[in-house]
């Protein structure tokens, strides 16, 4: 057996579907074991492409997604996405043909110290220089990975050393620890603290998704009547439409659900990464008793200071919390939750062209039934459907935000739609971001993969001129123009459709999301919101 086959076979062990890549010169040993694996190899049109389908596919499931290229600038091209999953706790494994060890020493074409080069932007970084160490190497590649908190392995494969025997060599057994639960001390020290609080608030990141908490996290809002707010990594991990749900932090200003961490004087943080929403941000007083509730101990930060930390299995935590702690007077926040209410559901029936970001997202919730799947590429959209899509199931609102790379929504849509093939997809992008890795709609054609991309166009990079106009009060190189997005569509074979009123957006997105195709909507965007909703913010007065 070759070394290229015992790495397929260990592939194979760790029970891998799908590499996402793009084939070389470099790793065609492992190409061509991958013909007689199980495994499907999804021919991508660009590198980063292909990370980015591993990055989401990896997010939805909690098994590794795994994307492959050769050497050289097939390998950087990985990077971006690779950075995209590690810092956004997604599991992945990257793999990188690259040229033989005799000629490592040198100067020599296309070869990049690879190990190095990913170890910044990884959990996990090697290269195999012996065909005997592959099963050990692949193992601790994917429980690296796959180990809260979950984030990026990278593999570079030689390709002599791909070409070696490998006999009497075996893949490894899988094995994964589990979480245990908190100590019991720590849950009555938690009750304590919680029992003693007069404001306690609930502060829910990704991590609850990922330890599938959510419907502890549930039980524990409607028992003890405390209200959560959520990351926006975290959304649908609390129900956008229950009456305890203060929706999502993250913009970097002050908002209705700001007024409740004002208010509050315990905050639980459970599950909670703080790469997506900085401590400074919502404890700028650093008064407040914090509850930290996670598998692995709080980053330091002089505005994180705990309370008492409960580690261990998430799930585990919140349900003894729940079973013990008294409830709470809900009517504290009433008066907030009422307000975000009648923010949720402003302009949801204006019928102004260029259409408000506030209507789109109206019109885009109705479409879709609770458990379809939005990816959000990166931009001035992404902050309106971070604090205005409702969310009601985990995992069905993806965005990146510890990373937050433009360019993932469509081949991050490709990712869902293997990994869900059961639901609908809807990516919604901005025209600058759907450009940076739109050719990857042929893959999901060739594919036969329904997914409806929402384009909100403006012709320009809103989301730095919103911050440009709000430090500097004027504009600094954010236009371009765009290609007539219908006929690019329809030039892939996909179908295109353009917005052309506020009324004809929902009957394109049903439309669309019945074509059983990739469907490309053009759609106008008024950004003039964007310094309308910063005014509105500044001038916030907190309903509590």
């Amino acid at each position: 057996m070759k070394a290229s086959e015992l790495f397929v076979r260990c592939l194979e062990q760790e029970g891998v579907e799908y590499i996402f890549g793009i084939p070389g010169e470099e790793n065609i040993a492992v190409m061509d074991a991958l013909l007689d694996s199980p495994i499907r190899f999804i021919t991508t049109r660009h590198e980063q492409g292909a990370a980015f389908m591993a990055d989401v596919y990896g997010r939805l499931t909690g098994r590794a997604g795994v994307c492959l290229a050769t050497l050289g600038p097939g390998a950087t091209n990985l990077i971006t996405g690779v950075a995209d999953a590690n810092m956004d706790y997604a599991p992945v494994v990257a793999l990188a043909g690259q040229g033989a060890t005799t000629r490592m020493h040198k100067e020599s074409h296309q070869v990049l110290d690879l190990v190095k080069l990913f170890e910044p932007i990884s959990k996990y970084s090697t290269e195999v220089r012996e065909p005997e160490i592959i099963p050990e190497v692949v193992r601790k590649a994917f429980k690296v990975a796959q180990s809260e908190k979950p984030g990026a392995s990278f593999i570079s494969l030689p390709e002599n050393i791909a070409s070696m025997d490998a006999d009497n060599k075996q893949p490894l057994k899988v094995q994964s620890a589990s979480t245990p639960a908190p100590p019991l001390l720590k849950i009555e020290q938690a009750v304590a603290v919680i029992d003693a609080a007069q404001r306690p608030i609930v502060l829910a990141g990704n991590g609850v998704i990922r330890g599938n908490a959510s419907a502890a996290l549930l039980d524990l809002a409607n028992k003890l009547q405390i209200p959560v707010a959520t990351t926006f990594m975290a959304k649908g991990a609390m129900p956008s439409s229950h009456p305890l749900s203060l929706g999502t932090v993250g913009l970097q200003a002050n908002d209705y659900v700001s007024c409740g961490f004002d208010r509050a004087d315990v905050v639980i943080c459970v599950g909670y990464d703080m790469i997506e929403y900085h401590p400074y941000l919502w404890h700028k007083s650093k008064d407040k008793k914090i509850i930290h509730i996670d598998p692995t101990p709080a980053e330091v930060d002089e505005h994180y200071i705990l309370e008492l930390g409960v580690i261990g299995d998430i799930s585990s935590a919140v349900t003894a919390l729940t079973e013990l702690a008294q409830p709470k007077d809900s009517e504290t926040y009433s008066g907030l939750r009422k307000a975000i209410t009648e923010e949720m559901t402003s302009h949801s029936a204006d019928s102004s062209f260029p259409i408000k970001p506030q209507r789109i997202l109206s019109d885009v919730r109705k479409a879709l039934n609770d458990e379809d799947i939005v990816i959000s590429d990166v931009g001035a959209h992404k902050m309106w459907v971070a604090r205005m899509f409702q969310a009601e199931e985990p995992n069905t609102c993806i965005i990146s935000n510890g990373f937050a790379s433009m360019g993932i929504a469509v081949p991050g849509a490709i990712g869902a739609g293997l990994a869900n093939p059961e639901r609908r997809i809807l990516a919604i992008t901005g025209d600058a971001g759907f450009l940076m890795n739109s050719q990857e709609i042929e893959t999901a054609l060739r594919l036969q993969i329904p997914m409806v991309i929402l384009i909100w166009a403006d012709s320009q990079y809103g989301l730095i001129k919103w911050h440009q106009m709000r430090h500097y009060g004027r504009p600094s190189h954010i236009d371009f123009t765009n290609p007539d997005f219908v006929k690019y569509a329809e030039s892939f074979g996909a179908k295109g459709y353009r917005v052309g009123s506020a009324d004809e957006l929902p009957g394109i997105l049903d439309q669309a999301l019945n074509d059983n195709t990739v469907s490309v909507i053009d759609c106008p965007v008024d950004y003039n919101e964007n310094m309308k909703l910063t005014e509105r913010l500044g001038a916030l007065i907190c309903p509590i």
